[in-house]
């Protein structure tokens, strides 16, 4: 089999049920959670992690379908640095939650050790984990290169690798291979299905022609969308895994009480992402922070094109916008992330986020 064959190769054969999200309550289609485990000014990493293993909790009583943690490094207020470390506790304090990477960024990390961490959580947790991989280094240049430390592949190189870990999970290498006689330990009978991830076309048509499904980057890359989600139906190729193509996007959504009390909380996520895109990662500012920052007239452009793709506002007004984004965008599934300071705050607004998108049944007003 040649290098171009591995590349173009596909899954083994998965369960469709697998991939496909599920609809609770009156939703109109499946809602996931996209976690950061935020750490917020005032807070300490450990609260953060306590936090978002109680909101995993919540999320499976509330009918989210899925629950994806990010890899980020050298940020200092996201604290999910090791998405397999994390998702093997989390599983430990849910039992039918779908968890997940949102993602792994597979340039950072050997093939064999993703197949390795992968597995070991698909035998902790049979059935309930999806490996999402994304070709950014999660990071700036200076760490991608301390953690790639005798790594020789980069971004260029993300469809060898990625034909690789299949490979090794799958544990079919061809005769002749190097590695056709190592194993990945341990290994199920079943494996976690692979998801790209992606915030431009390059993930969008590599999982289309795979016939893999794909989660795009809707809440930092929102003009990119459509494009991408039309490349990746264009591209799409029927696979072992999809017969047709399956994508959700991410999207950042808070809930609170009114309008004006969302974009208040929302505006702590914002000047943490301008003080990141400014070199300078933090812990998430408080609200009060937020709003005596004494913004120049480019940052408060920033500030206002980033709260222009939050969907906020009152837990019916956020229904409707998400119901509309997945409309305007024909995505099958949607994943919430509300990267917001204060613990209290970011699990009302998925509460809030759950009664009104109808997955529970109950009123908004009782969360």
């Amino acid at each position: 089999m040649t290098t171009d064959d591995q590349q173009e190769r596909g899954p083994q054969p998965q369960s469709h049920a697998a991939v496909r999200g599920t609809v609770r309550g009156t939703a109109p289609a499946p809602l996931s959670i996209l976690d950061l485990a935020t750490v917020g000014v005032g807070y300490t990493p450990a609260e953060a992690l306590a936090s978002t293993t109680a909101l995993a909790r919540s999320a499976e009583e509330w009918g989210y379908h899925r629950f994806w943690v990010a890899e980020h490094h050298g940020m200092p207020g996201v604290a999910s640095s090791t998405p397999a470390v994390l998702l093997a506790h989390l599983g430990a304090h849910t039992t039918t939650l779908r968890l997940g990477s949102g993602g792994v960024m597979l340039p950072n990390h050997a093939p064999l050790g993703i197949a390795e961490q992968f597995g070991l959580l698909e035998a902790l947790h049979p059935g309930r984990i999806d490996l999402g991989l994304g070709r950014a280094p999660g990071t700036d240049p200076a760490t991608a290169r301390a953690l790639r430390r005798g790594l020789t592949e980069g971004a260029d190189d993300f469809p060898q690798q990625l034909a690789e870990l299949t490979h090794f999970l799958d544990g079919d290498f061809p005769d002749g291979h190097p590695y056709a006689r190592l194993t990945a330990v341990p290994r199920s009978d079943g494996r976690p299905p692979i998801w790209l991830l992606g915030s431009s076309g390059f993930s969008a048509q590599l999982a289309g022609r795979l016939g893999l499904p794909f989660a795009f980057a809707h809440h930092f890359s929102s003009t990119n969308t459509i494009p991408a989600l039309d490349l990746y139906r264009s591209s799409f190729r029927p696979s072992a895994v999809l017969d047709e193509p399956y994508a959700l996007i991410g999207v950042n959504a808070v809930a609170a009480d009114d309008q004006e009390a969302a974009r208040r909380l929302a505006r702590s996520s914002a000047l943490g992402m301008l003080r990141l895109r400014r070199g300078n990662p933090g812990p998430i500012p408080t609200p009060e922070e937020a709003e005596s920052y004494p913004y120049s007239p480019v940052e408060a452009d920033f500030v206002d094109d980033w709260l222009g793709n939050v969907v906020l506002g009152s837990p019916g007004e956020v229904a409707d916008g998400l119901e509309a984004l997945r409309k305007r965008t024909g995505t099958d599934e949607l994943m919430v992330t509300s990267h917001i300071h204060g613990h209290e705050a970011r699990h009302r607004s998925y509460g809030l986020i759950a009664r009104a998108y109808g997955l529970t049944g109950q009123a908004a007003e009782t969360a």
